[in-house]
């Protein structure tokens, strides 16, 4: 899960036990690069002021997109709804086409790696920061998301790249390499394919790998009983011990990912959300006065954060940071899916945010702004930042029991796996992309993974984590460009299967097949 530090990453990291920082090493490191990260901070995530308000041009550009994808392919989030779900169920697969793995199985990988440690912490974060309306806005951005993850999915089917060895590799990557030389501007989109890569490659070390290790060693200590456990000042042991188990599973590439996935997605989820909504239950009663304070939030040119303006500043930029729309991120794992039409995974894609903003995260905002509601004590302590991520959910868990706050560390232990092992196989493409498809290298790479992995347990460097992030959100530049150039090739490609669908060509194939 994305986390930006200068909007939660840094209080959420503060969580981590200081016993388990290498600090000498840490104060090194971060002496060196603070100058770099800085630059790169402040150029990536650049403001202009509109009413008193900071926008961040990087998000302007990712909700534009968004905007463009959803009226460019006439609404599909809504219109493909229904066939999302029957391509997921099977209905319209005959098992044929290259590729690697089914519908459901590049779904489960592309959530496990937005379904994470920020739906639990970040809630809190985007409603002290922009108010209660911070929700609303985050709910459209989601709605406005599956467009986007429309488009780019399908592209990283229509674009991918098959290998010798029956494998696949695929991303913005790819389709802006080859999308954009197939308009004619080969230079260009060798350019911006090479960037993305290596923003990728260079990100996944930080957001989907030190942090997310970090995450679960301080969510272990939380269930094997804080300073007095075991592993208190032995974060460098959980860390590798972690680490040897994403390694059994990314060492078999995208197939072995994918059914470590499609097991554990569900499950983490299910764990999850039925806590929640137990809690959402006890509060019921408070559940029409928490929507009405969203709404009333959301529209209230004098509320908390900079008004409306900074709820919907806030919203947007904590969805995008949640499901990625527009990053390109998990576009790579559905370019691994098995099927001979593109447009198939487009359709699989929009049920993505559907799963995290939609669903998890406005699950996570009832149980936070229900809680705002029963007690007026807590919600005071919310927003006047005295209580906020992890600390504002596990407190807003367990004011009813006691042991929630097990299930929410376990949960979110859950998370930061199946993070990880999705922004492994994120970071692969980017290498082999870089430097060749072959088995020496990916075994180097997994190798340097898992190394990051196991350091980041026990140490903490905040300005390469910095760098890091300012990287992945980078990428999104080329990636929603390349969107506004190759979108009439998607809709073509659309117009072709609605057509298949509607003259009854690929359910023949699928009754042919058994």
């Amino acid at each position: 899960m994305i986390l930006f530090f200068r909007y939660g990453g840094a209080i959420l990291l503060s969580l981590i036990p200081a016993h388990a920082m290498a600090s000498g090493i840490d104060e090194a490191i971060n002496r060196a690069l603070t100058p770099v990260s800085e630059l790169l901070v402040s150029f990536v995530f650049f403001k202009i002021e509109v009413a008193g308000v900071g926008i961040p041009l990087v998000v302007a550009w990712l909700v534009l997109g968004s905007l463009f994808c959803t009226v460019y392919l006439n609404y599909i989030n809504i219109r493909g709804f229904k066939h999302a779900f029957r391509l997921v169920r099977g209905d319209f697969s005959d098992g044929k086409g290259h590729g690697e793995i089914s519908h459901f199985n590049a779904l489960c990988t592309a959530v496990s790696g937005t379904v994470g440690i920020g739906n639990i912490a970040g809630i809190p974060i985007a409603i002290a920061a922009g108010g209660p309306g911070a929700v609303f806005w985050m709910l459209i951005a989601g709605f406005l998301g599956m467009s986007t993850k429309f488009m780019e999915c399908t592209l990283a089917v229509l674009f991918r790249k098959e290998n010798p060895d029956g494998t696949v590799s695929g991303g913005p990557m790819y389709y802006l390499t080859q999308g954009l030389e197939k308009l004619g501007r080969p230079k260009t989109g060798k350019a911006l394919g090479g960037f993305y890569a290596f923003g990728i490659l260079f990100g996944c070390l930080g957001i989907g790998n030190m942090f997310q290790s970090n995450q679960a060693y301080s969510q272990f200590l939380v269930v094997t009983g804080g300073d007095a456990s075991f592993f208190a000042d032995k974060g460098w042991l959980f860390g590798l011990l972690f680490a040897l188990v994403v390694f059994s599973v990314i060492v078999g590439g995208i197939k072995s990912i994918a059914k470590v996935a499609s097991k554990l997605v569900p499950f983490m989820a299910l764990l999850y959300i039925v806590t929640a909504l137990v809690i959402i239950a006890i509060n019921g009663k408070y559940i029409p006065a928490a929507i009405a304070m969203i709404v009333e939030s959301a529209f209230n040119t004098k509320a908390v954060g900079g008004g409306m303006l900074g709820a919907i500043v806030i919203g947007f930029q904590r969805a995008v940071f949640s499901n990625e729309a527009g990053l390109g991120s998990a576009a790579i794992a559905h370019s691994a899916v098995r099927t001979k039409e593109p447009v198939t995974e487009g359709f699989v894609a929009i049920l993505e945010p559907t799963l995290d903003t939609l669903i998890v995260l406005a699950i996570t905002a009832l149980v936070i702004t229900t809680s705002m509601v029963a007690d007026p004590v807590f919600a005071a302590s919310l927003m006047g930042r005295n209580l906020t991520g992890m600390a504002a959910s596990s407190a807003a868990f367990t004011a009813h029991f006691s042991f929630a706050q097990y299930l929410l560390s376990a949960a979110g232990m859950l998370f930061a796996l199946s993070t990880a092992l999705a922004w492994s196989y994120y970071g692969l493409n980017g290498w082999t992309y870089l430097f060749g498809d072959n088995k020496k290298g990916k075994l180097a790479y997994n190798g340097i993974f898992c190394l990051c992995f196991a350091l980041g347990a026990s140490i903490q460097l905040g300005s390469l984590m910095d760098i890091s992030d300012a990287l992945v959100f980078l990428i999104c530049v080329p990636n929603v460009f390349g969107l506004f150039m190759l979108a009439p090739l998607v809709k073509a490609e659309l117009s072709v299967y609605w057509d298949k669908v509607k003259t009854g060509k690929i359910r023949a194939a699928v009754r042919e097949n058994g």
